[in-house]
């Protein structure tokens, strides 16, 4: 039995994942960056250790670092959460060698089914449909063009080490695949270490349907519904809800049925969620996400289920306790990711300090966050502030709870997709349960609306300190304590680690534009500069894509503000810019 469980992670799952420790009586470690020093998840913490600077590569993906905390704080076992190292199997190899418990499924079964190309060929072996591809990696954009050909366009070209849309670039003709190929690897690479790359069809109007499934370490192994995950931006979903409405209770046992052998077959252990796409009356196997989900609330409303807490019952040893004949959905749940994006500039991320900040609540509403009022929301990591997510006993009840609750969530300071979701839950097409992963693009309609519902732009006001005794945290050799200051004299207020006090601080204001008042191109967002496409003396046009800008591991197409010739190339490859830097100036016409 686990007495103290480290979770490797950030954000709005870490606290999630540490709730459901505190629920089982478990002490519940965190680890941060550098960026991270005021996070929630840091301040919820039993203890709490520095791992690294800001970067990705540094803290969360830092693997030796991960595992010197979890010794140094007594933890038996380390919950990955998503994304960062969840999918990682060197990583779950060194945590075992390390004589910890890995709460996941093993290396052997996350290699069979986390690798994309890998996945495809065990369900093929299962007899489970899938999309028309390769089963191996590809090597070049030459193959790629050549599978193209084979295939028809549009085909994807997708990640193999990872999901959530990172390294996904969709290919209409063979002029866009070098680009596509080169956009691909370098996300992928990024956000999951594994350049890696494989082709598939891609079909044109599907619906994203995925089984959530859930099995011990004995065989045994039971499917919690589906989710339908078919509005998306980028190919990352905003919106998602529970059961979908197009499935008939037939083709739900089928799908579920069919995800339940797969798992079994390659001796899958934990929670994990097997993505399919469903046009015209077929499923096929897309890929398979061998981790919590970040859309698994609303299995957990609809089903009963908690299951971050079963993850961590089945990784102690419990044989698994449900039976499939008495998982029955109850109701209707949705979930909107409350991302800091904006909505009417193509989803761009939106960094900042958050000032206000207040939270629905009420029957059937529950918020899972990572942020705080006065909170500075780092660039280096995803946009996802918090989900929200309302049950209704059937859909048109989830429907009205989720806009009450939307029109209710107070987020200052920073651009949030707040008003996208309330546009697109009104929306006639998403109200009779019809959207397609289509659902954005075909209707233009919706930012029209989004625009209308845009809250009017406000800058957080200073917070007053606190008044004496002031409390703080102060952070030694990567460990932190709570410490009292009294006037000019210092006490400790606990020996205690990660024991914070919730002392206001003063909020963070935006910094201050670098663009000088001259004829350039200009980055929008703070980021990386991860590609520039021109140089100094070249004529471009309108609306040309410039720089790439990585931000909140996303990249983002800066283009060009009206045609002329290019002065001055200010950055490059790897360059760090501020909101507002000019990265290229226009030679004068005077």
């Amino acid at each position: 039995m686990f007495r103290t469980i480290l979770v490797a992670n950030r954000g709005e799952i870490a606290l999630r994942v540490m709730r459901a420790c505190r629920e089982l009586g478990l002490r519940c470690v965190a680890v941060y960056s550098e960026a991270d020093r005021d996070s929630p998840h840091v301040a919820y913490a039993d203890d709490a250790y520095l791992i690294g600077p800001a970067s990705p590569a540094e803290s969360y993906l830092n693997i030796e670092a991960i595992i010197r905390a979890a010794k140094a704080t007594g933890a038996e076992a380390i919950h990955p959460g998503y994304g960062f190292l969840a999918e990682n199997t060197g990583f779950v190899r060194a945590v075992t060698a390390a004589g910890l418990v890995f709460i996941g499924p093993p290396a052997e079964a996350m290699e069979r089914m986390g690798g994309k190309t890998a996945a495809r060929r065990e369900a093929t072996a299962a007899g489970v449909p899938v999309v028309p591809g390769v089963l191996e990696p590809v090597t070049d954009a030459a193959e790629v063009r050549r599978l193209g050909k084979e295939f028809g366009y549009p085909i994807a070209i997708k990640a193999v080490g990872g999901g959530g849309g990172r390294g996904l670039r969709v290919v209409r003709s063979p002029n866009e695949v070098d680009e596509a190929f080169a956009a691909a690897r370098r996300e992928a690479e990024v956000a999951f270490k594994n350049g890696e790359l494989y082709v598939e069809k891609y079909l044109d109007d599907p619906r994203h349907i995925e089984i959530q499934v859930l099995a011990d370490r004995y065989g045994n192994a039971v499917a919690l519904g589906e989710r339908d995950c078919s509005v998306q931006r980028r190919h990352q979903k905003l919106i998602e809800e529970c059961p979908s409405p197009a499935l008939t209770p037939e083709l739900r046992a089928e799908m579920g049925a069919a995800a339940v052998r797969l798992a079994k077959a390659v001796g899958y252990v934990s929670a994990g969620t097997l993505e399919f796409l469903y046009q015209d009356g077929r499923y096929y196997f897309l890929e398979m996400n061998t981790r919590i989900q970040v859309e698994h609330t609303v299995t957990e409303m609809v089903y009963g289920v908690d299951l971050v807490a079963a993850q961590i019952r089945i990784a102690q040893g419990e044989r698994l306790w449900l039976k499939q004949e008495d998982l029955v959905p109850r109701g209707h749940a949705i979930e909107c990711r409350i991302n800091a994006e904006d909505p009417l500039h193509n989803f761009r991320p939106a960094l900042g300090a958050i000032g206000a900040y207040h939270e629905p609540t009420g029957f059937g509403v529950r918020v899972d966050s990572g942020v705080r009022a006065n909170y500075l929301v780092p660039s280096h990591y995803d946009s996802l502030l918090a989900k929200l997510i309302t049950w209704g006993a059937d859909r048109n009840e989830a429907i009205a709870r989720m806009r009450r609750a939307l029109a209710e969530y107070r987020i200052e300071g920073v651009t949030t997709i707040i008003p996208f979701h309330r546009a697109a839950l009104e929306h006639p097409v998403f109200v009779a349960g019809e959207a397609t992963v289509n659902f954005i693009p075909r209707h233009p309609e919706l930012f029209t609306r989004t625009a209308e519902l845009m809250p009017p732009s406000t800058t957080p006001a200073p917070v007053e300190p606190a008044p004496e005794p002031r409390r703080f945290t102060v952070e030694v050799n990567g460990r932190r304590f709570g410490v009292a200051v009294f006037g000019d004299g210092v006490s400790v207020a606990t020996v205690q680690p990660a024991i914070r006090a919730s002392t206001p601080r003063r909020a963070v204001t935006k910094k201050t534009m670098l663009a000088a008042p001259v004829d350039g191109v200009i980055s929008p967002i703070q980021g990386r500069v991860v590609a520039v496409r021109v140089a100094h003396g070249q004529h471009v046009e309108a609306g040309q894509v410039l720089f790439i800008v990585e931000a909140m591991k996303m990249e983002n197409e800066i283009t060009a503000p009206h045609s002329g010739t290019i002065g001055e190339v200010r950055v490059d490859v790897g360059t760090t810019v501020e909101a507002g830097a000019v990265l290229a100036t226009y030679q004068s016409t005077t």
